[in-house]
């Protein structure tokens, strides 16, 4: 509700008329002040800016005419109601024509002049809180581009032509020019946001924003805030209306990214969204309708959420209209070389570097390496290569892919402290015990306690058949 308890001054000569006008403002709640001429007024000092102004056609000096002309010249904005002795019309056309809100003629009506400074004051709150709003847009399209920037040099692109890869952007074809909503699932570092944007970029939308909420970095008592705003005084500290990603999106797409971490009560809310197409900011009571298409993304198995009580389950078929999965990296190794190619290439400018050739030992490495955090922890191990890399050829640590391995006895030592003879003898015993087979719980792999897609290089490294051990299972 708009609050109507402004400052009003009554600006007149005839001083029975201005505090007869004041005292019926003040007993009405109004805070009223007075001025006997427009110079009276204008010199007068004032700690807030008046809601409205009631003014004398015809003062001595300064003309009601003319104090309203002033203060248009210095850019002041204040609705003002006219009031005359005078049925003079070309005055009265006059007054208007300079936008004044209302023209009364004496004796006025004293209510209904009431009235009419309820509406001025009404009004420009509203006229008030509308740029506050659209300063409160701007600043969040500020972000908004900032981050669309921050991304526009981000490396990690929708980069390769893995069969696997070309089903996924296939897909995203077909699904970018509707409004549909997506739920893209795959492991972490995979690119689901690279996809949620092909996907915004190739749709009708794609002028509009795309905003982007990571649902697990918000704190949950603010996320419902963060996502659909609130209003002044909705909690501690929410000093002004702000809007939420939802209106910043308006038009455009919304991706939830880690949708799968929202808290229960704002699952309730966002199924609203998804059901209504309308929400209500945090403390308000007003019905907001919303042009925004949703994109969602997770890196859970909502089906167990689900059977777990952590998702609701009507949520989940609201988001799953159209799945994507993005696949891991390991099942699309033969995109690894390329990858590594355009890291290196975009790294190197970046650090000022040039590097021309990649040890093929070190491609090999990487191709066969697992790689767990996916194309984000590729593009790790290429940027620490490339800050360490001195010459023009790029060398790979192998030590780097090694961490987090859970250690297996089976085999004694270390093969990192052992000369290629012992690793050679170690790895060919591996292999002898587990039939030739590198990967799996009781691969060679495990049995060294490495990764298989070290074991991998390795036995490639040292020319060990590794299927010439296949004969010991099938003894066994």
């Amino acid at each position: 509700m708009v609050n109507i308890n402004g400052l009003v001054y009554v600006v007149d000569d005839d001083a029975s008329a201005r505090e007869g006008l004041a005292s019926f403002l003040s007993a009405a709640g109004l805070k009223a002040q007075t001025a006997a001429s427009g110079e009276e007024f204008l010199a007068m000092p004032r700690a807030e800016v008046p809601s409205c102004l009631v003014l004398d056609v015809n003062l001595p000096g300064l003309s009601g005419i003319n104090l309203q002309e002033e203060l248009i010249r210095c850019g002041i904005q204040i609705p003002i109601i006219f009031v005359t002795g005078h049925g003079d019309i070309p005055m009265t056309v006059r007054a208007l024509k300079s936008g004044a809100a209302e023209f009364f003629t004496k004796p006025t009506n004293n209510q209904q002049l009431l009235d009419a400074v309820r509406k001025c004051i009404a009004l420009r709150q509203v006229a008030i809180d509308d740029r506050k709003q659209a300063v409160e847009r701007l600043q969040h399209e500020n972000v908004v581009l900032r981050e669309e920037i921050d991304h526009a040099f981000m490396f990690e692109e929708v980069v390769g032509t893995a069969t696997a890869l070309k089903r996924v952007l296939a897909v995203v074809s077909k699904v970018a020019p509707t409004d549909s909503t997506v739920l893209i699932t795959g492991e972490t570092g995979t690119g689901k946001e690279l996809i949620a944007r092909a996907i915004h970029k190739k749709s009708a939308r794609a002028a509009r924003p795309f905003i982007t909420v990571n649902c697990a970095a918000i704190p949950q008592s603010l996320i419902s805030s963060e996502l659909f705003g609130h209003e002044k005084g909705a909690f501690t500290g929410a000093l002004q209306r702000r809007p939420g990603r939802f209106e910043v999106a308006e038009g455009g797409t919304i991706f939830l990214d880690e949708v799968g971490e929202l808290p229960s009560e704002t699952q309730i809310a966002l199924l609203r969204v998804l059901q209504e197409r309308e929400f209500q900011r945090v403390g308000g009571s007003q019905n907001i309708r919303m042009n925004v298409r949703v994109l969602a993304a997770t890196n859970r198995d909502l089906q167990k959420a689900i059977a777990a009580d952590a998702f609701r389950q009507d949520l989940f078929y609201r988001l799953n209209v159209f799945p994507i999965q993005i696949p891991p990296l390991r099942e699309r190794r033969e995109d690894i070389p390329v990858l590594v190619e355009y890291f290196v290439e975009r790294l190197a400018r970046k650090t000022g570097k040039k590097i021309r050739s990649i040890e093929k030992s070190a491609i090999d490495l990487l191709v066969y390496y697992g790689w767990p955090g996916n194309i984000r922890e590729l593009q790790n191990v290429i940027e620490r290569a490339v800050i360490l890399c001195d010459g023009d050829t790029l060398s790979i640590d192998e030590t780097w892919l090694l961490q987090g391995v859970p250690p297996n006895h089976s085999v004694e030592g270390s093969l990192s402290r052992k000369s290629p003879s012992e690793e050679r003898e170690l790895i060919e015993k591996a292999l002898m015990e587990s039939g030739g087979r590198v990967s799996g719980s009781s691969g060679a792999a495990a049995r060294l306690g490495i990764a298989a897609s070290t074991l991998e290089y390795k036995i490639r490294q040292l020319k060990i058949n590794k299927y010439n051990f296949k004969k010991y299972l099938q003894d066994a």
